[in-house]
This record gives C-alpha cells, sequence and structure tokens, in this order.
C-alpha cells in the first residue's frame, strides 16, 4: 500500500478538537414581547452563539447583524407549495428577504419546512418540501452561498415506525415516498438531519412505565438493548440512536444528525403537573447542555459531537393547547429567567473532574479485550458488528497482517474490541459488547501486534511509518474524514500537511 498524504485544514483541526454547539429556538407566539433588539443583548447577556428562529422576519434578522451569534432562518410550512413550484419564486425571496442582511447577520442554516409529516393545516405539506429544498439550494448556488448556507427540514420523531430498541430503529414506509428523496439530499450536500426530540412527551404519557430519573439524565440503572447489548442511561440517547439505526438500515451511514428541538416545560395541564415543572426543567436542560458540550455522544455512537436546540427563549402564550405549550420558556416576556441555566455547560452538577490533575488527553490505562468464556455465536455477533456498524478498521486481523497469528476469534475479536473501546472515548459502554468485553489493565499488545491507546501519539520503534491516533478525529469516520478535508480545501483554508505518515482507517495499525 503506499503512503497517503493526508492534507488537513488547520481550522478544521481546531474546531473538531471542541464538543457538540447549544442554541436556543427563539419563537414569537406571545404577547408582549421584548423587540428583537432586545432580545440580541439579552441572548448576548447569556452566552448563547446560536440561535433558530422559524422564519425570515426582517426585524429579527436586522437586530442580529454585527454580532457573532449563527442564525438558523426557515421557511414556514405555508411558503412551501409556492417555493417548490417555481425556481423565480425562491429566487426572489431570496434576494429580497435574506441577501439584504448577510452577512451582516451570520445565517448558516435554511429549514425548508418544520415538522411536515405532523402539520394538520397544510396539506400534503411533506410533498413539497424536497423540490423546495432544490430550489432553495440553487438559488445559492447562484450567489455563491451554497456551501456557506446549509439547507434542511426538521422533523419530529414520528417519522420512525420503532424506535425502540434503538437498534431496531426504522422508517415509517408511509413516509417513503419524502424521506428517501429527502435524505439522498442531505447526503449529496453533507446537510444534517434535523430533528425535534422530547423525551418529556414519552415520560408524561407513560409515567408507569417510563423513570422521570431516564428522562431526566438521571438514572442510575441502564436499559440494554438486546440486539447490540449496548446501554442507555438515558431516553434521549435511545431516541438519537433510533434514527442513527434507521438511517443505517437505508445505507445512509455519513449524514449526521442536528437535535432542533428539545426542552422541559415549567408547568402543565393537570394530568402533566407530576412531569411539567420548573426543577424538571431546569435538571433536563442542564444535563441535556452538559451532554453536549462535553461530546458524550451516545452509546451507539460515544464520543460523537452533536448540535442540540433548546426550546425554547420564551414562553408563548398565543399557542393553543395543553398549558405545556405555552410554557417552555426559559425567561418570561420581561426578561427575567424562569429558572437558572448555563449555556457554556461548565457549572453542571454532571461534571466530572480529572482525578489525576492532568491533561485529560493522556494515555489510557485500559485496554478492551474479547472475555475468554464467551461463545463462539456471542464474539462472531459482536466482531462482525464492530467491523461493521461499529466503523472498526479490521485489516490489521487479516490474512498476512500483524494481529492475524494467532488466528483464534479471541484473539481477532479482543484486537478489534480494543480498537473500538480506545477510538470510543475509552468508556465502560465501549466495552460491554453484549457482555463480552472484558477491560484490562495489562497492555495485550504482542509482537508487531500494537493494541492502540488513546494517547495523542504513538511511535512504534522499528516501523518504517509513523502511526498516530489523533484525537481530534478519533469520533468521525474516515468518510467524514474525507469530505471535510476536501470541502475545506475547496474553500481554500491554510492547510497543514502530514506528509509520508500512512494512515489506516481512523489510525489503528502500521501497516
Amino acid at each position: 500500500m503506499g503512503k497517503l498524504i493526508f492534507s488537513i485544514s488547520l481550522l478544521l483541526l481546531l474546531d473538531c478538537c471542541y464538543g457538540g454547539k447549544v442554541g436556543v429556538c427563539y419563537g414569537r407566539s406571545a404577547d408582549d414581547l421584548p423587540t428583537p433588539a432586545k432580545v440580541v443583548q439579552l441572548i448576548k447577556q447569556h452566552n448563547i452563539k446560536y440561535v433558530r428562529i422559524y422564519d425570515y422576519n426582517s426585524q429579527v434578522l436586522k437586530a442580529f447583524a454585527n454580532t457573532t451569534i449563527e442564525l438558523m432562518i426557515g421557511v414556514p410550512n405555508s411558503d412551501l407549495k409556492p417555493f417548490s413550484q417555481f425556481q423565480s419564486n425562491v429566487d426572489t425571496w431570496l434576494k429580497n428577504s435574506v441577501l439584504p442582511y448577510y452577512p451582516t447577520t451570520k445565517i448558516t442554516h435554511i429549514t425548508v419546512g418544520a415538522e411536515s409529516t405532523d402539520d394538520p393545516h397544510t396539506t400534503n405539506a411533506s410533498s413539497f418540501v424536497v423540490p423546495a429544498m432544490q430550489n432553495v439550494l440553487t438559488a445559492l448556488k447562484k450567489v455563491g452561498l451554497s456551501r456557506r448556507i446549509k439547507v434542511s427540514t426538521t422533523l419530529s420523531l414520528g417519522v420512525l415506525s420503532r424506535s425502540f430498541p434503538p437498534s431496531a430503529g426504522a422508517f415509517n414506509s408511509s413516509y417513503a415516498y419524502f424521506l428517501r428523496p429527502m435524505l439522498e439530499f442531505l447526503a449529496e450536500n453533507q446537510s444534517p438531519f434535523m430533528v425535534d426530540l422530547y423525551p418529556y412527551y414519552a415520560y408524561r404519557d407513560s409515567p408507569n412505565n417510563v423513570s422521570l430519573d431516564y428522562v431526566l439524565f438521571e438514572s442510575s440503572s441502564e436499559v440494554i438493548d438486546p440486539n447490540t447489548g449496548l446501554l442507555y442511561k438515558n431516553m434521549f440517547d435511545a431516541q438519537v440512536d433510533a434514527i442513527y439505526y434507521a438511517l443505517t438500515a437505508l445505507n445512509f451511514r455519513t449524514i449526521r444528525i442536528m437535535v432542533t428541538e428539545t426542552g422541559w416545560p415549567t408547568k402543565g395541564s393537570p394530568k402533566e403537573k407530576g412531569a411539567a415543572s420548573p426543577d424538571n426543567a431546569e435538571k433536563y436542560n442542564t444535563n441535556i447542555i452538559h451532554h453536549t458540550v462535553t461530546n458524550q455522544g451516545t452509546p451507539s455512537k460515544p464520543g460523537e459531537a452533536m448540535d442540540v436546540y433548546i426550546f425554547s427563549l420564551f414562553n408563548e402564550n398565543r399557542k393553543t393547547g395543553l398549558d405545556s405549550e405555552r410554557n417552555w420558556g426559559l425567561f418570561y416576556p420581561d426578561q427575567t429567567s424562569v429558572y437558572q441555566l448555563d449555556f457554556t455547560g461548565k457549572n453542571s452538577g454532571l461534571l466530572r473532574s480529572n482525578s489525576s490533575g492532568g491533561n485529560s488527553r493522556g494515555r489510557s490505562e485500559s485496554w478492551c479485550i474479547a472475555s475468554s468464556k464467551a461463545s463462539e455465536i456471542e464474539l462472531r455477533g459482536a466482531l462482525d458488528w464492530a467491523c461493521g456498524p461499529g466503523n472498526v478498521d479490521c485489516r490489521a486481523i487479516q490474512p498476512s497482517q500483524p494481529c492475524f497469528q494467532p488466528d483464534t476469534l479471541v484473539s481477532h475479536a479482543s484486537f478489534v474490541f480494543n480498537s473500538y473501546f480506545q477510538q470510543n472515548g475509552g468508556t465502560d459502554v465501549a466495552c460491554s459488547f453484549g457482555g463480552v468485553g472484558v477491560k484490562v489493565n495489562k497492555d495485550p499488545s504482542y509482537d508487531k501486534c500494537i493494541y492502540i491507546t488513546a494517547g495523542g501519539y504513538e511511535q512504534h520503534q522499528g516501523d518504517e511509518c509513523i502511526c498516530i491516533d489523533l484525537l481530534c478525529f478519533k469520533y468521525f469516520t474516515w468518510k467524514r474524514i474525507a469530505s471535510m478535508v476536501l470541502e475545506s480545501l475547496a474553500r481554500d483554508l491554510l492547510v497543514v500537511q502530514f506528509p509520508n505518515y500512512e494512515f489506516t482507517g481512523i489510525v489503528t495499525q502500521c501497516l
């Protein structure tokens, strides 16, 4: 195999070292709200850097000008039909309603429709979404902004026909006419799958079957996925993974997920009083923020960064339905806080200190190997999963490669288990494999078969090449790294080269 010269955008390298982004949804279905200018000051005061709005109101767009706040704007469902019918409609909209405010207002995403499959007011709304998205993208291409502003649409968890166990996640076949072309659009244009997730409703509607601690990220017990053996400590992760598995089932493995709404109400109708409260809202939102900014990821994608938007900035008294619909706000109209929330995630009670007091990027002292007591069927199933959906590079255990001998299932599984374990945060969950993975403190490396650790650089003496385990990239699939690099090069960003190094997958072995 020839040497691979890999160019990485310096800005990309720096950016991917940070956690997921936390934003807030700025809905305006309320009376006596502050002016947009005052709202921007409130947002800045609370260190909120990412905001979603549901339309393209000119006063709001103008208020966000000359700030560093990144803005997601929306095309309402009522606009979907004309946007889907004629390209000229979208071209005119972009020219008159968006471009006058860009780039002084930092618009980064356009959502074309919102939960269109659940809209009772717009007939066949979902059938217009993909044509409208295509027309919005075409309009952006005409003005050279298709790489700077991403186009997508938001959906609810209702697009799934199954969400538990997460590994059985599947899209509702009745939406196939709309979902497949939408997913093809997202994959082709590297746009995120945007979804609104509300564990609150699962608890509210079934409090006898769903633990409150489980939905608030405070459970001391775990729910096991019987198909994968993965352990879930909160419902949010289970819902996200159900979507990942549904995407994988349709062979859309590279699409990333963005949660465009989640939150918890502070007040509800009588049937909601056990769930909707300021205390529960503060716990849920504090914990989801911490979960996001610390890149905890999910059991099937540990450590993978994901952006999350909290719903909502204000209580919205003009909304209909149960009392909870009007009480999701973080602030009252007079701009006082409904409860205290730290958007940086630094003051969360869930924060864990580094017990060693040293660099958190230090070398791992644990490895993960296969249990000698596991059955052949269990090991084979776990090995196949790790080398497939688990995205482990398994070439090192192939014939003539360093870890092929001894040619036993336990030996091969041990090398692969450890690769997955180290590349996915070195957590207990990442070494579970349905109970056939075992953590050890003794390095199982032998001869030229080197079991990687989570350390920053591993140079193996006597080899002709240098193997590098880049922490910045350990949670990204190889294809995603390649696509991000190509995109960065297209933007003419400064690049740093690592010449003459041979990379295999996320970097597991020097071959």
